[in-house]
């Protein structure tokens, strides 16, 4: 007869019980953000995560900086413990998206050939559905972290967070001034190269620079010759920033991935190889590659009203993203691509930052990845967007992205954000409510 030890104790709860139906009831709540005032906002979405909280009897509060536009805050875990708060973070909000271009209906939660479809599945109502199902059901068994855990689900990430995140900061920083660590968004996915599965945690971002330029000329007949044709101006400028090769910076963050590649592919990581070392990633280099380098992008072009009319005024926008130590170089190379005749203005201009990729919070993550993927690497990466880690930064936390999902090596994974037909793995989603719960019990 074998010893009553030696028998396995299930656990008192399922942490990944609800996290699928939990993340396709937030898809269906449309939150798309449109960048400006139009659109549902989020407080529908705020108000069902109140609920959700409260049923398991969690208090929340909703802040709002801007009629519409709420985010939600909660304290939770061990209060007593004497050890500082950690943040966790999770957006609401979600980009808009266009239903006749998708395979089903974007706001519909869908569960087809084993993924979650909609809008908002990998960006990032994923995480908040994560987080949710690991709350209620430690909450409900009684098992809290042993550490006090501030819970933020904010508005407007998508836009630049100034409505959501950057609210919190400026004014309710009582709720945050004692948060020593950060977690959120886009990290703790795997990618696989050389038949090795890597989990990617988010450890840097990219400084953002959403600029509008313009440029101003003379208005006249267009049968006529006009050396100060601000379109023309304009367009120079343009084709020369979308054409510009910017040349290749690694950060630490990026030397320590490399360099765990450069194992896999029998190389030493270099500046030299380090694009055909991102090119391992396979589709994942779309991504990565933009993460080597600092990057810009016209995205908006703006002139004119009837054909034979040359305007006075031409506006472009343009997606400018910097590597940390590297803003001054991103800066002086746009000066000289826009020429003297272009006048700039920022639309958001955020920092970049970059966390040592070090200490107990680090070796939490990694441990409960390989708990669960035991084969596995677990390396940092430099993020090629902006999340609301840059507004919370501010207040001096450590911060990281994590969101764990073991996926299919022939998913084409960072094409689905902000892409048609977003989808999650429902196992993907189960395998994250499980590593969080992990970590969670770390902290």
């Amino acid at each position: 007869m074998a010893d009553s030890s030696d028998v396995p104790v299930a656990p008192p709860y399922d942490p990944s019980a609800e996290v699928v139906d939990l993340c396709r009831d937030l898809i269906r709540i449309d939150t798309s953000n449109y960048g400006d005032q139009e659109g549902p906002g989020e407080r529908k979405a705020a108000e069902h995560v109140a609920t959700l909280l409260d049923e398991v009897g969690i208090d929340s509060t909703l802040v709002e900086g801007t009629p519409g536009r709420t985010s939600l805050l909660a304290r939770w875990g061990d209060e007593s413990s004497g050890k500082p708060p950690i943040l966790l973070h999770g957006h609401l909000d979600v980009v808009p998206a266009a239903a006749e271009d998708w395979q089903v209906h974007p706001f519909s939660g869908e569960v087809q050939d084993g993924y979650v479809w909609g809008r908002g599945a990998v960006d990032m109502k994923d995480f908040d559905a994560m987080l949710l199902s690991v709350i209620r059901a430690r909450t409900r068994a009684g098992v809290l972290p042993d550490r006090p855990v501030v819970l933020a689900f904010t508005a407007d990430e998508e836009a630049g967070g100034h409505h959501g995140a950057q609210v919190l900061v400026e004014q309710h920083p009582d709720w945050l001034a004692d948060c020593t660590e950060a977690v959120g968004e886009v990290g703790g996915f795997s990618a696989t190269v050389n038949g090795r599965r890597i989990y990617l945690i988010e450890a840097a971002e990219k400084g953002m620079a959403w600029m509008k330029l313009t440029a101003r000329g003379r208005a006249g007949h267009g049968s006529m010759i006009n050396g100060e044709n601000a379109v023309t101006e304009l367009a120079g400028a343009v084709a020369r920033i979308g054409a510009h090769e910017w040349p290749i910076r690694l950060t630490p963050t990026m030397e320590v991935l490399l360099a765990t590649v450069g194992e896999l592919a029998g190389v030493e990581a270099t500046p030299e190889n380090a694009a055909d070392l991102i090119e391992e990633f396979g589709s994942g280099a779309r991504m990565l590659g933009a993460v080597i380098r600092n990057t810009a992008n016209p995205t908006q072009l703006d002139a004119g009203y009837k054909v034979n009319v040359i305007p006075t005024e031409a506006t472009a926008h343009v997606d400018g993203r910097f590597l940390p130590g590297f803003e001054d170089e991103f800066f002086a190379t746009m000066r000289e691509l826009c020429g003297p005749e272009i006048e700039w203005e920022f639309l958001s201009h955020q920092q970049p930052w970059e966390t040592p990729y070090d200490g107990d919070l680090v070796a939490a993550m990694t441990r409960s990845l390989l708990a669960e993927d035991e084969d596995a690497l677990v390396a940092p990466y430099l993020m090629s967007g902006g999340t609301d880690a840059k507004h919370f930064r501010k207040l001096g936390m450590r911060s990281y992205g994590f969101a764990p999902l073991r996926l299919p090596e022939d998913l084409d994974f960072t094409a689905l954000f902000h892409g048609v037909d977003e989808r999650v793995p429902t196992d993907s989603l189960e395998f994250g409510a499980k590593v969080m719960d992990r970590f969670l019990g770390e902290l």
